[in-house]
């Protein structure tokens, strides 16, 4: 089952440089669009693909210069006795270091024997593929890898456009399934409907294994096709060739006419059973034409959840399904980094935020907040900045991260995880604890950002301690519309040990001739900050206390407040690619 040990594409559309050592499973690339993911895919199809020619513009050259030639080299491992062969490949095979992620000229002890196999497309367009070693180069000697073995080692491409693979076409995912060779000489010579009909009874005989692996992987994946699967003549087909056999269903039916999402599917299922003739596979999009609950069943066919993979994957995504699903060490974030691409592993250590804030991998900035009511404060700011004509943060790209609450350290340690993997990240955290020193001046030398209130100040403290007293009225009239008037009352009693009373507060905030004190303030943050039935620390409540309490009245509320949430709102509304 040959593997990609090495990845090097040069000069290829946006990808100046990249060199990168992918696993032997799955490997999903992500990022923000036009990152480059599709196009690592489309340089290993082209340059392992079973082809003899491509189609390449000067627009696939890096800034469109044709002067610098477009190069792709595949380090080959794992390799078959065939392709082990000296006298075929001898002055071609080299050794590789996985622990150094090295690869020497020659095969040597404790070194993997390898193939590298390089395309190259200068300006003239015209492409030439050639196995790269240096005491060859020497020699003065120059070859390809056999047709047979090209063909063996082409990978399957799960696109937009995949169902040529349910036909009997050369290099479709059927043709690999096993030995068998359709003949449909006898049955084409009869009528259209009879030759279909002919050809029927004779594919149960020629195609008997492939189609029983057809029929077993379709019922795995959940895909109807009945009873089993039939190989009948394609009535659309002209020309009289393998391409002429394709698979039907029980009454006959193409099953290139099934949806997107049932074709990727049982392709996937294919695919896995020819694994070991040809073990690699493309998927472009996984998420692309298939429901939550069949993502997750693509992904268990591609072996996700398997210990030892069963074929290597490349594969892209932007669905946060397919990043819940997958473990920290299957996915890449693809990254421009000084000139070069980088695709960077996702460390352990950000497995927790994978299940919680998946969506936050597919942002390029990320905004670490404390908890549910930080993230509803920016969200309700946000929404009224966006009805009143400013930038969206989510338009920018900025994604919120709910921190669980605790220690304040947490939060630096998931923004780190962040920044990185390359992402622009910032903390959004209450005052009342102080982080270790050392954890945040280090975010901060990564040119992370926190932002915060006043030292001590609780969000909740912060909304209460600055907002003028009409604003707050408005606030006590919400919780209370929110929570009945006992309870409000209960936890103001409580509150202040019996000293207070909501109605009394009310009639404060009423009255032109009274001011709210700093003691009565406090009264009121104790009171709405109860472990039990917090007022609003929930998203959907600060979201409100943001959008429809503050924001209207963001001129009753102090100078330092109104700073503060500036300067988060002007973070998060730079765009950042």
């Amino acid at each position: 089952m040959a593997v990609i040990r090495k990845v090097d594409i040069s000069h290829f559309r946006s990808i100046k440089s990249l060199e990168w050592y992918p696993t032997p499973g799955i490997n999903c690339l992500i990022g923000s669009g036009d990152s480059g993911k599709s196009t690592v895919l489309d340089a290993i199809d082209l340059c392992l693909g079973a082809r003899r020619s491509v189609q390449i513009t000067d627009a696939d050259f890096h800034e469109i210069d044709v002067e610098i030639p477009i190069s792709v080299t595949l380090t080959l491992g794992d390799l078959s006795d065939n392709l082990k062969n000296y006298e075929a490949y001898g002055d071609y095979l080299r050794g590789y270091d996985d622990l150094l992620g090295t690869i020497e000229d020659e095969p040597g002890h404790g070194l993997e024997t390898v193939l590298s196999l390089n395309l190259e497309i200068a300006g003239d367009l015209e492409p030439r593929w050639r196995l790269k070693s240096d005491r060859a180069d020497e020699k003065g000697s120059e070859r390809n890898l056999n047709w047979k073995d090209r063909l063996n080692l082409a990978p399957t491409r799960l696109g937009a456009t995949s169902d040529h693979n349910l036909a009997w076409r050369r290099g479709s995912v059927l043709g690999r399934l096993s030995e068998e060779k359709p003949d449909a000489s006898l049955a084409l010579s009869q009528a259209a409907r009879e030759a279909r009909k002919a050809f029927g009874n004779d594919a149960d005989e020629q195609l008997g294994d492939a189609l029983a692996s057809v029929k077993k992987a379709a019922d795995e994946l959940g895909i109807p096709i009945g009873a089993k699967a039939q190989a009948l003549l394609d009535t659309h087909s002209v020309s009289v060739t393998g391409g002429s056999i394709a698979l039907h269903d029980e009454n006959g039916v193409p099953l290139r006419g099934l949806g997107l999402g049932s074709t990727r599917l049982l392709i996937a299922g294919l695919q896995r059973e020819v694994a070991g003739v040809s073990s690699i596979l493309l998927v472009d999009e996984v998420e692309n034409g298939l429901e939550p609950h069949r993502i997750i069943r693509l992904l268990g066919s591609l072996g996700a959840k398997e210990e030892v993979p069963p074929q290597q994957v490349f594969a892209t995504t932007h669905s946060p399904i397919v990043l819940r699903e997958l473990t920290a060490k299957q996915l890449r974030v693809l990254r421009q980094s000084e000139g070069k691409h980088v695709a960077r592993l996702v460390s352990d250590t950000a497995q927790g935020t994978l299940r919680s804030a998946p969506e936050a991998f597919l942002a390029p900035s990320v905004l670490v907040c404390e908890g549910a009511s930080e993230v509803g404060f920016v969200r309700g700011f946000e929404q009224h900045c966006t009805a009143h004509g400013r930038p969206s943060i989510f338009a920018c790209g900025v994604a919120l991260v709910d921190g669980g609450g605790g220690h304040p350290d947490r939060l630096y340690e998931k923004a780190t995880e962040f920044v990185k993997l390359g992402y622009r990240a910032a903390v959004f955290r209450d005052a009342d604890l102080i982080p270790d020193t050392q954890i945040e001046a280090a975010f901060h030398q990564t040119a992370g950002a926190t932002f915060t209130w006043h030292a001590g100040q609780s969000l909740e403290a912060a909304i209460v301690g600055n907002t003028g007293d009409a604003t707050l009225l408005i606030l006590l009239d919400y919780a209370i519309a929110e929570h009945g008037q006992d309870m409000i009352a209960a936890h103001v009693q409580s509150a202040s040990a019996n000293q207070e009373t909501i109605d009394n507060l009310r009639a404060i905030l009423h009255s032109p001739q009274h001011v709210i004190s700093p003691a009565q303030r406090d009264v009121i943050v104790t009171a709405c900050t109860t472990k039990k039935n917090p007022w609003f620390k929930t998203v959907g409540r600060m979201e409100h206390v943001a959008r429809n309490v503050l924001a209207p009245n963001f001129g009753n509320v102090s100078e330092d407040f109104q700073n503060r949430v500036n300067a988060l709102l002007a973070w998060a509304q730079t765009p950042h690619g």
